[in-house]
């Protein structure tokens, strides 16, 4: 069974398209406008090791944040249609990354109901020209549109730049971990008979 999703978003800001191949090999196609979701999306795909297409165009002239949200709220959207009912997966994921001198953990439930959790205070507004308070923007959007708890905790660092790459690999790794199947469950792995 491919766990394949397309997802389209068309509005007055924006129009997005992403696809996503669960079950890839790390390949990524991003073109957003803006060169710094390009490079965190890029190292998402590799790290989670699913495929990713991205194609955005957005009114990156007022500022970035209409696109990377709805960048965001379309990778949840496809994530979550790709998986399907969710038989046979992990479920739950975890992962604690080092980058540098930074530390960040990222925890995944995919269990059809939203939460969202971020610690994390950047020394910097920007990265780049990149807001670093888009990094929280963007997991949010893709976090409830998923219907997923994730929790995003950076323990520490000094680098904007480091502290928002380890939050995109942390989760790209602890996605990883959550869609993998896992051979010692069948079914849906809840009491509920459901996620």
């Amino acid at each position: 069974m491919s766990r394949t999703a397309s997802i389209q978003r068309t509005t007055t800001e924006t129009r997005v398209a992403v696809t996503v191949n669960l079950d890839g090999s790390g390949q990524a196609q991003v073109n957003t406008g803006v060169g710094f979701l390009d490079h965190m999306l890029c190292l998402l795909a590799r790290h989670a090791a699913l495929d990713l297409t991205v194609e955005a165009v957005g009114d990156t002239h007022v500022d970035f944040h209409h696109t990377v949200e709805d960048v965001g709220i379309c990778l949840g959207q496809a994530i979550r249609q790709a998986l399907g009912d969710k038989a046979g997966i992990r479920r739950y994921g975890h992962f604690t990354l080092p980058m540098e001198e930074t530390l960040a953990t990222a925890v995944w439930d995919l269990s059809g109901r939203y939460a969202f959790v971020f610690q994390a205070s950047f020394p910097s507004p920007k990265i780049g020209d990149f807001d670093s308070e888009l990094v929280e923007d963007f997991w949010q959007a893709v976090a409830a549109n998923l219907l997923a708890n994730l929790h995003l905790i950076v323990h520490y660092g000094r680098n904007s730049h480091h502290m928002a790459e380890a939050v995109f690999k942390a989760a790209a790794r602890a996605l990883r971990m959550a869609v993998e199947h896992d051979p010692r469950t069948e079914g849906i792995p809840s009491t509920k008979g459901v996620l």
